[in-house]
């Protein structure tokens, strides 16, 4: 074990960047939730990749904003910590936006956002993604712009999506790490239990069917999670609202809403577990929860 390697890597960055759809291609398993709304992930979520001679505990994070609410400081408080708790750091930012807005200002601001995130200067590898998105001729003067800006430890270009660059990049990770034993049992791949990416899957699906302001505005608690030796697995949840009107939203006409959010998470929660379950879903208010200290508390984000 003399030459092992092994150290927690902070995903970083704004929101909708990939920052999940990396973790998952880098796991070539799906852990975190996505969709195509920003903020979709709220607390940080560990994925451990372990190989013959390093383990590398990955810390996703939510995208980086300027909270307005308690639950997004809580989602800040979960940046800071993962931060914290990493050997090293990877910025992660998107090749359309910043094509887009190919500017002076953009890559200072960017570069500014994480000197102040990085106050302990910890190692950084920025990670270029969407690149499949964007002309080849704009990369080379974008990864110039970055590196005269900031002492990055690399500038990896990749499409999480399509796996591009994905080597390269698990490769510097290796690099960068620590020589350390392995934290955790080479077999395990995060440190959550299956009750909380049960409750995940099924946000997901809300983040997926509703628009607007109703997937922020909703929480997933599970109530009960029993594992039967016979027949399916039990997993009875609760989906939290902020308003009556949105409760009527989530359940639909003759419940037709809150059924299809249950088939999709049901078949998403079965893939992950890797055996059958019913899923009893029911909607209730928690007036403001947002904005309410006690209730972020109690929903686990403290």
């Amino acid at each position: 074990m003399k030459d092992y390697k092994s150290g927690y890597i902070t995903i970083i960055g704004m929101p909708n960047v990939g920052k999940s759809t990396l973790l998952n291609e880098l796991l070539d398993f799906k852990l975190s939730i996505t969709s195509p709304r920003p903020q979709t992930t709220r607390k940080k979520i560990m994925g451990i990749m372990s190989g013959e001679n390093y383990q590398i505990i990955f810390l996703d994070t939510p995208g980086i904003i300027e909270p307005k609410y308690q639950l997004q400081k809580a989602m800040v408080s979960h940046i800071q910590s993962s931060i914290a708790d990493a050997d090293a750091l990877t910025y992660m930012i998107d090749a359309v936006m910043t094509r887009n807005n190919f500017d002076d200002y953009q890559f200072d601001q960017d570069v500014e956002i994480l000197k102040q995130v990085n106050n302990q200067n910890k190692p950084v590898i920025m990670v270029i993604n969407k690149i499949d998105l964007i002309e080849k001729s704009h990369l080379l003067p974008m990864i110039e712009m970055y590196a005269k800006r900031y002492k990055f430890e690399k500038i990896i270009p990749v499409s999480a999506l399509k796996k591009d660059g994905i080597d390269e990049l698990r490769n510097e990770f290796i690099e960068v790490l620590p020589v350390h034993p392995p934290y955790y049992d080479p077999d395990i791949m995060t440190d959550q239990p299956e009750r909380f990416f049960a409750a995940e899957l099924i946000r997901e699906q809300i983040f997926q069917f509703f628009k607007q302001e109703i997937p922020y505005s909703t929480e997933v608690q599970i109530e009960e999670f029993k594992e039967r030796t016979r027949g399916k697995d039990l997993i009875r949840a609760v989906i939290y609202t902020e308003r009556e009107t949105q409760k009527g939203i989530i359940i639909g006409k003759h419940g037709s809403a809150l059924k299809k959010i249950g088939q999709r998470a049901r078949s998403q929660i079965e893939k992950f577990l890797g055996r059958e379950v019913y899923l009893d879903l029911r909607v209730k208010v928690k007036k403001d929860w947002r904005r309410d200290d006690l209730q972020i508390k109690r929903f686990g984000y403290y």
